[in-house]
């Protein structure tokens, strides 16, 4: 790449883009973390967690990626052989399975086509062919960031009750958390799982478990094999605002920042920003002549838009063209989607503006491509952010 001015534009679905006063909020000197005044930020940030994650219930912060937070998950309330049904809709998915075999448990998928979200009514009838209850939990990825499709978790809850199985809902908020709607007590969630690069406006190196009753008494009874990501001493050491190892300190101060900045928009602001965005870009792509990969509309994503090339062209050379001459990153296709769609990121500290930028890099991109394209489609996303703001 030959220099040039102005910022990147970094516009894949995570890591997102920090704001200047989280950025500024981690330069703060590190603190002494068995010290009284970390135990006061201990104690202010935990409950400023609950209401983006929608509970009341304890959420355990780790100094980890988001794959950490999926094994503590599968570890705290599971035991080895332990069956779990897990729905295909991308590679997150798809690796996340990978991960429950690894650690010793006898995993089931219920096949997709990346296209779409988990299917309620597949869940259900499985459940209800289980009459011995070997499933012990399903595993739902809220919002596939490979694809762009947001699976309905209050659909697949309802089918889990329907089939009357006692099953434990494990559910991936990573690219949702703070960007799409997301409720875990309502939607009777026992574990969610998320990270910090996303929604939450920070770097990545936060892994986050909420964690129902029902999983609490799960754990106690677990047999999987776990040390670091054991649920019980952190949450007796939260307690006291402390925790049994150390933390990513500076990580946490902007984390606090991140939560002030949520709750100043409103959280019911932030994802409707965040639909907004989506609902300009989807104009954009359907106006170039191009396919949303998402193939249900009940299921688009408010993080992210994954777009779909015709036959013979490349994504990743249409990505590498933007990079070269636009100095912006688009996310690549992942695993059987490599080489076929690109994936637009709009989520996180995002606007309006940000948008029509990220879009004309796009829409410039696809023409130095050579994809045949009409060009109106940034017109038409601008269209629609002047008449929905």
């Amino acid at each position: 790449m030959s220099p040039t001015g102005g910022r990147h534009f970094l516009q894949i679905p995570g890591p997102t883009n920090v704001p200047d006063r989280v950025l500024r909020a981690m330069a703060a000197p590190t603190i002494d973390h068995r010290g009284p005044e970390f135990a006061e930020l201990t104690k202010a940030l935990l409950p400023a967690l609950g209401p983006v994650f929608g509970t009341t219930a304890p959420v355990v912060i780790y100094p980890s990626s988001g794959t950490g937070a999926w094994e503590a998950a599968l570890v705290n309330t599971l035991s080895p052989g332990d069956r779990v049904l897990i729905g295909e809709t991308g590679q997150f998915s798809t690796l996340w399975a990978e991960l429950a075999g690894r650690v010793g448990l006898d995993v089931e998928v219920i096949p997709g086509d990346w296209r779409r979200g988990v299917d309620p009514a597949a869940v259900g009838q499985r459940l209800a062919a289980d009459p011995e209850r070997t499933i012990k939990a399903v595993c739902v990825v809220h919002n596939e960031t490979s694809t762009g499709v947001t699976s309905r978790v209050p659909e697949v809850r309802a089918a889990i009750d329907a089939a009357g199985h006692p099953a434990l809902l494990l559910v991936d908020t990573i690219s949702s958390l703070a960007s799409i709607d997301y409720r875990h007590d309502e939607w009777g969630v026992d574990v969610t799982v998320a990270g910090s690069q996303k929604g939450l406006m920070l770097p990545p190196g936060l892994g986050f478990n909420a964690v129902s009753e029902k999983a609490l008494v799960a754990s106690r009874s677990a047999g999987l094999p776990r040390s670091y990501w054991d649920w019980a001493p952190i949450l007796e050491a939260n307690a006291r605002g402390f925790f049994p190892y150390t933390p990513a300190t500076n990580l946490l101060y902007g984390l606090r920042e991140a939560l002030a900045m949520l709750a100043e928009e409103g959280l019911p602001a932030v994802f409707a920003r965040h639909q907004r965005h989506a609902a300009a870009t989807r104009a954009a792509v359907r106006t170039w002549g191009l396919e949303v990969l998402c193939a249900d509309e009940r299921e688009y994503s408010g993080s992210l838009t994954a777009v779909l090339l015709p036959t013979g062209h490349d994504a990743d050379a249409v990505r590498r063209i933007i990079l070269e001459r636009f100095d912006m990153s688009l996310g690549t296709g992942l695993g059987r989607l490599a080489g076929t769609v690109f994936r637009i990121g709009h989520l996180g500290h995002f606007n309006d503006l940000t948008l029509a930028g990220t879009l004309a890099g796009v829409q410039m991109g696809l023409q130095l491509a050579g994809v045949p394209i009409k060009p109106g489609g940034l017109d038409a996303a601008l269209e629609h952010l002047r008449d929905a703001g």
